[in-house]
């Protein structure tokens, strides 16, 4: 898991590095560099609980209020979200972000999972 969680920490560290050019890039830094930060703590074993549930809410939060755009984009019947880089369609951005912030739940999800195991003795 310590191999997991340092490419994770990487591959997070990457997707806050090329934030810089989004129209709301300052969020999104904030989110994946926490998750990054998270993940190299967690490859080393020290990665607070606290902190893991602190941003994995505010993710969720940040879900919730995507969840619209998700739902119109399920009643479009799922378009396409990578015809390409551009967002040239209101509901790719909403996807898109969304599904950015899934992928970090998930990777939080994965931490406090192994930081109860280890609690656990």
């Amino acid at each position: 898991m310590k191999t997991l969680n340092w490419i994770l920490a990487v591959l997070f560290a990457l997707f806050a590095a090329v934030q810089y050019n989004d129209p709301d890039p300052f969020g999104w830094i904030a989110v994946y560099g926490a998750v990054a930060a998270l993940c190299a703590l967690g490859a080393m074993g020290r990665a607070p609980r606290w902190a893991l549930l602190a941003v994995a809410i505010v993710v969720l939060i940040w879900m919730v209020t995507l969840a619209p755009g998700m739902l119109d984009w399920a009643r479009m019947g799922f378009p396409t979200i990578v015809g390409s880089m551009k967002a040239e369609a209101p509901h790719v951005e909403v996807v898109r972000e969304f599904l950015g912030l899934l992928v970090a739940l998930l990777a939080l999800l994965h931490l406090l999972r192994l930081a109860g195991r280890a609690a656990k003795g």
